[in-house]
């Protein structure tokens, strides 16, 4: 069976696998304006892991949202475990079953770059309300470009069809109805952490030994790409 690299971090249930992990996203919340009446959608919430602190948090109406039923059964079995009434769908990026300025966050953490990037986007301007902001903590090259090959073989890899600079960023963004772009990148490298090492898990009963060889062959792409490969917090408005 060919398992890919999403198909490993679901196998693990690794929690805030995404760059940054668990801390940058509270720092990001935290220069927010969130409040109880708060909307949040956490597009590819994997295991919950921010939901949970989302609504621990704030207090909020929290929505979480996965294309991958190990990742939804997950997310649902760490809610109910900690008495937590957030929302649980099953569902794509490119098609939100949700109505329009259903929402006044949407979260993306490392999430956007693995979808049909330019259809997600406008997903995301659909389902926001008016002043609504997009937080995406996102893969992005640096100016150092990939040959043809390297980035053949990361697009392969990752199952992502291209990855994509601050400035291809910028321009789909806008492109899809985004008003307004502020981008900050951060002094930690793509993965700070060992995904192999994180604090969270929850691990599927049986997990074969490919998996664990993914994620280790993960850990080397970072490490031998590190001056071409990082990562970009893009807050958009809309």
């Amino acid at each position: 069976m060919n398992y890919t690299y999403l198909d490993s971090l679901a196998t693990y249930g690794v929690g805030g696998a995404h760059p940054g992990g668990l801390q940058l996203t509270k720092q990001l919340l935290a220069r927010e304006k969130v409040n109880r009446k708060s909307a949040i959608l956490d597009v590819g919430c994997g295991t919950g892991q921010t939901a949970a602190y989302i609504f621990r948090q704030y207090q909020c109406y929290v929505t979480a949202l996965d294309n991958n039923q190990v990742m939804v059964d997950k997310a649902i079995q760490r809610f109910r475990s900690l008495h937590l009434p957030i929302k649980v769908v099953k569902g794509q990026t490119e098609h939100l079953p949700f109505k329009n300025e259903t929402f006044d966050f949407i979260l993306s953490e490392s999430v956007t770059a693995f979808t049909n990037i330019p259809v997600s986007l406008s997903e995301y301007k659909r389902v926001l309300k008016p002043n609504g902001v997009l937080l995406a903590i996102e893969m992005t090259a640096e100016p150092l470009p990939f040959t043809k090959k390297e980035k053949q073989f990361i697009c392969g890899f990752y199952g992502v069809s291209d990855v994509l600079t601050e400035t291809e960023w910028r321009y789909h963004f806008l492109k899809s109805g985004f008003r307004q772009v502020k981008i900050k990148k951060h002094k930690h490298h793509f993965v700070p952490q060992d995904v192999m090492y994180a604090n969270d898990f929850m691990l599927s009963n049986q997990i074969h030994e490919k998996h664990y060889e993914i994620l280790e062959q993960h850990q080397q792409i970072v490490s031998k790409y590190k001056d071409k490969l990082n990562y970009r917090v893009y807050r958009c408005t809309v």
